[in-house]
């Protein structure tokens, strides 16, 4: 019943907004995930090939 008060207090063309960003937020969320995957993707890369140029004379940095 609450279903069909709110269709019937809200017009069409608000519910049909509130719908659209619904799905806005959801591609977001989707975007923003699909980012920090590509990013940690980056950051391991770089790691890879950072150990890969020092080799077996790496030392710590702090020593």
């Amino acid at each position: 019943m609450a279903k069909a008060l709110f269709g019937h207090v809200v017009a069409p063309a608000e519910l049909r907004v509130a719908e659209e960003n619904a799905v806005l937020r959801a591609r977001v969320r989707r975007l923003e995930q699909e980012l920090q995957e590509l990013r940690a993707q980056r950051d391991a890369a770089i790691a890879h090939e950072l150990l890969s140029l020092a080799g077996d004379n790496a030392e710590p940095a702090l020593a």
